[in-house]
């Protein structure tokens, strides 16, 4: 009798429910691009902490990947960071979840950019070189598990040992009928960075020894880009595993005209195809957890640089990206700071400081610790310990320098074709504690100026460009400065171009500092401290994604020739040293005139007593035109 008298009031009690919340959402609905109110009370109210949330180096990890977060400011001043070391404008919003997958697209890429951006994520449980090699592989046995677009390829030629040209044929019948059937030429640029991380650039070509196919209709590719991040193992398993992103450009013929026509049916177009492989790359290596070794057929040849080796022995010599030096990928969102909590700060730090790694995240969800650390402190106070204060500051002739430059200054953020400083904030650097809990902070104003940016051209490689009579360096203004640092950054091209940065000082380096250990030490050690942090604020996604903002030890990544005499120490970057620098910078002057390149140089601080890190200097170059170059 109960049964049935609930079986009867169940219609009448879902529809009362339905009503209900209907009513509820009328009276109050959520838009989900509508303003955050109270959000600064918001934060505040979690746990009853504020100012600053870090993601450290325990398992949860994951929340600082680019894919977790919106990476731009919002109106409250609240940052989020990227995995890299420079903040970087994007808006990465999921609209598509499916097997697994969150898809997303850049609202913001999508706003300047006549295109659409998207990017499918996947956390895939293998080392990064076991997940590089299925990508990379061309065999088609194995293509065909995990590609379901193109899993017929065939190397077309090898370029050297970093890039290749690829041919790849589909039959569009599986998707579409009475399709003929295409086939594709695309190039294929990867790199492994200091962290343990790969990126691999697909870009459509063309080939003389490849011409279009009678029955095959040709398709143009559009540009895409694999990234491969390393996680922390599982916890209790020890299983490793990564982050796996694979992003695409949708061009557009029309304004808004491919979302009008494929949103509605996404799940029926190419970029969705696309976009599930990580999927289906997720599950083969899934079903296959001994990972067998990949017979790849990509002849990698052997590189001069150590650092640049073959797969082999990337598979011989695998490395925790997590506990090494070289670890460059935290994520610290600061929130608005509030005078109140200052107390509450230092009663949390002496806590904090006592417990391990694995403590830290006890019971703390997604990850996210509220943790309140020492090295909120600005970087100045370190940069100031450099130089030596007692001694009288010498006034620099700012106008000499600018009048012999041989690149021109930009007066104002509108004005291109040109150089200025943007400051160190929009990069961040190693905090004061960064060896106990692995923060980093944003960069304080850099300890040298930039008074004068040269653009030179040459038959052959430009060398010791402070020996000239006509440089700055040798001119009055520039032997009355205390100390100047030359950094010339030698691009391999037909000529060859320097692009020659001058930071200079108005104070004498102080003995015993960081930076005097570096001007004045061995190579080995200016090798292994000399690092570098790019931006590409303006420009086409692909160079963005390219270039990237982690920071790299340049020293270790190419050749480095210093010259130390007199009041200047030069440092002569060899680009072409490197494969993999020398496709990067290719790519860069491809689109030199439509892009700004921020950089930020500095030594690497290691020990407690050479932190915090701060900036020695930066420069932008705003939409440079190659024809500026002066001859050498």
């Amino acid at each position: 009798m109960i049964a049935g008298r609930e079986s009867l009031l169940a219609p009448l009690l879902m529809k009362w429910r339905s009503g209900y919340l209907l009513s509820g959402m009328r009276r109050k609905r959520f838009d989900i691009n509508g303003p955050r109110k109270d959000s600064r009370a918001a934060s505040r109210g979690i746990g009853g902490i504020g100012k600053l949330i870090t993601i450290g180096r325990g398992s949860e990890a994951l929340l600082r990947r680019p894919s977790m977060v919106i990476q731009d400011p919002d109106s409250e001043g609240l940052f989020n960071y990227r995995e890299g070391d420079a903040f970087e404008a994007a808006d990465w919003r999921c609209f598509y979840t499916v097997n697994g997958l969150r898809i997303f697209e850049d609202i913001a890429a999508s706003k300047t950019e006549k295109s659409t951006i998207m990017k499918s994520v996947g956390v895939v449980d293998a080392a990064p070189e076991i997940i590089f090699e299925f990508i990379m592989s061309l065999d088609k046995s194995v293509r065909f598990q995990w590609d379901n677009l193109i899993g017929d390829m065939q190397l077309v030629e090898q370029i050297d040992g970093h890039t290749d040209i690829v041919y790849g044929s589909f039959d569009p019948n599986y998707f579409k009928r009475f399709q003929k059937k295409s086939d594709l030429l695309f190039s294929r640029y990867w790199r492994r960075d200091q962290d343990g991380s790969y990126s691999i650039t697909q870009i459509a070509t063309t080939h003389k020894k490849w011409p279009t196919k009678s029955r095959y209709n040709r398709m143009t590719i559009s540009p895409g880009i694999w990234e491969i991040t390393p996680l922390p193992p599982k916890p209790g398993v020890g299983t490793p595993r990564c982050l796996v992103t694979q992003i695409i450009e949708v061009k557009s013929t029309g304004w808004g005209r491919w979302k009008r026509s494929s949103y509605s049916k996404f799940h029926t177009t190419i970029p969705y195809i696309l976009l599930c492989r990580t999927a289906g790359l997720r599950e083969l290596i899934a079903a296959n957890p001994e990972h067998v070794q990949l017979e790849v057929h990509v002849k990698v040849k052997e590189m001069k640089d150590p650092g640049l080796k073959g797969i082999a022995s990337l598979l011989t010599q695998p490395s925790d990206p997590l506990f090494t030096d070289s670890q460059e990928e935290f994520y610290d969102a600061l929130m608005v700071e509030d005078p109140e909590e200052e107390e509450e700060e230092k009663a949390a730090q002496g806590v904090l400081a006592k417990r391990t790694a694995s403590q830290k995240f006890k019971g703390v969800s997604f990850g996210i610790m509220l943790g309140l650390s020492k090295s909120k402190k600005t970087p100045e106070t370190k940069a100031e310990q450099e130089l030596d204060w007692h001694a009288p500051s010498v006034i620099l002739d700012e106008e000499m320098f600018t009048k012999l430059s041989g690149l021109r200054k930009c007066v104002g953020p509108n004005d291109p074709h040109g150089w200025s400083d943007p400051g160190g904030k929009g990069f961040i650097v190693r905090s004061r504690m960064f060896n106990d809990d692995g923060l980093k902070i944003p960069g304080g104003e850099p300890l040298l100026q930039l008074l004068a940016v040269d653009w030179l051209k040459s038959e052959k490689r430009i060398d010791h460009v402070t020996k000239l009579p006509n440089s700055c360096v040798q001119s009055d203004a520039g032997k009355k400065a205390p100390f100047i640092l030359v950094i010339n950054l030698q691009v391999p091209a037909k000529p060859n171009y320097s692009l020659v940065l001058y930071f200079v000082s108005d104070k004498p380096i102080r003995k015993g500092s960081l930076l005097d250990r570096f001007a004045n030490g061995d190579n080995a050690f200016r090798n292994s401290r000399f690092k570098r942090i790019p931006s590409i604020v303006e420009g086409y996604w692909v160079v963005k994604r390219a270039v990237g903002t982690k920071a790299c030890l340049l020293g270790k990544a190419v050749t480095c020739n210093y010259l130390r005499e007199d009041n200047f120490l030069e440092i002569d970057v060899d680009i072409g040293s490197s494969s993999v620098a020398r496709n990067v910078v290719g790519l860069v002057l491809g689109y030199v005139t439509s892009i700004v390149v921020d950089l930020a140089v500095l030594i690497e601080a290691t020990s407690a007593d050479e932190l915090p890190e701060y900036i020695l200097g930066t420069v932008r170059i705003d939409r440079m035109k190659l024809e500026f170059a002066v001859d050498f």
